[in-house]
């Protein structure tokens, strides 16, 4: 079985890359570059996702677009 989940990727203030599924909480990782990052997020977010079927959680969480007037 595969799903689709968002991903997002930014650089902190040290260089390091850091990746997060905002659709699972907590689940984050990094990398050395941006490739590094989503690779380690992908074992990151396979590992959060066995714990929170072993736990009976739900395996995501609702995320939302919404529209912020700037």
């Amino acid at each position: 079985m595969q799903i689709k989940l968002l991903i997002t990727i930014y650089q902190d203030e040290d260089g390091v890359f850091i990746a997060e599924c905002p659709s699972i909480p907590g689940c984050v990782s990094q990398g050395k570059t941006e490739e590094d990052a989503e690779r380690n997020v992908r074992e990151a977010i396979k590992e959060c996702l066995e714990v929170r079927a072993e736990k009976g959680m739900p395996l995501t969480v609702t995320t939302r677009e919404l529209k912020v007037p700037t």
